[in-house]
């Protein structure tokens, strides 16, 4: 009897940081995986900018991923989260095929675990996310989570500054599940092979001021509290109107 279609069901979850990984093998060592998913990110920007090492030892799975090809009659899917940030942000409507210029390091080692992942698994969905938000999670994170932050500091009456003209496509936590689950299914009735590298984004391209405007709304707090600023006078960058981005994505 085969049993892989039912294998869903017994899905055992174990969670680790990217610090963790020889517990993780530990874990593992009494069944070969079917999937990996790989969550583990050194994500917050000033960590990553203040220690390049760390944020390149933790964001590129190397261990991870070479002990999974040492596997003997091993077939497995890495599922492995990535990030928009491997663009350099300078137009509209990133496709996957876009160059990738990071321009931070956080940025940099999300390119240096793909182009790892890409050489030496064989099966891989890579999924460069734009923000995730969403609940808290079951092992919850240190760090101030997008719409929380902005909770918090509207619920104090405290005046904050957003930008206007940066966008990005945030994508609610449950729905990235949802594709990291039916990449599972279709792995594990099928397991055909699978070299996948995704664009993921929620529905809506909204800009941080557009954002908290929402959560404002939502939360019935008051608008003078949002202060529009612009992300190019701040960084010293100059986004592209929304017609040549639609240009530059139709190649015309």
């Amino acid at each position: 009897m085969d049993l892989k279609p039912f294998l869903i069901s017994l899905v055992r979850s174990i969670l680790f940081t990217g610090f963790e990984f020889f517990e993780c093998h530990t874990a593992l060592f009494c069944c070969w995986p079917d999937v990996v998913v790989n969550c583990a990110a050194l994500s917050v920007h000033r960590a990553c900018e203040m220690d390049p090492a760390a944020a390149m030892s933790v964001n590129v799975p190397s261990s991870l991923v070479n002990w999974l090809s040492s596997l003997e009659e091993s077939n497995y899917l890495l599922i492995h989260l990535s990030t928009d940030q491997v663009y350099e942000g300078v137009k509209s409507f990133y496709k996957e095929d876009d160059e990738v210029v990071p321009v931070n390091v956080y940025g940099k080692s999300k390119v240096a675990a793909e182009q790892f992942i890409t050489e030496k698994c064989s099966n891989f969905a890579i999924l460069r996310s734009s923000i995730i938000f969403g609940p808290q999670t079951i092992s919850p994170v240190s760090k101030s989570l997008p719409i929380q932050w902005v909770d918090g500091v509207l619920s104090k009456g405290n005046t904050t500054e957003f930008f206007h003209d940066e966008f990005r496509c945030p994508v609610y936590v449950k729905d990235v599940i949802a594709i990291i689950l039916a990449l599972s299914k279709t792995w594990i009735s099928e397991a055909k092979q699978r070299n996948l590298l995704l664009n993921v984004g929620g529905l809506d391209r909204v800009s941080r001021v557009q954002m908290a405007e929402t959560v404002a709304d939502i939360r019935g707090y008051n608008l003078s509290l949002i202060k529009s600023v612009s992300a190019s006078s701040t960084l010293g960058i100059s986004p592209i109107s929304f017609r040549d981005g639609v240009r530059l994505t139709l190649e015309l």
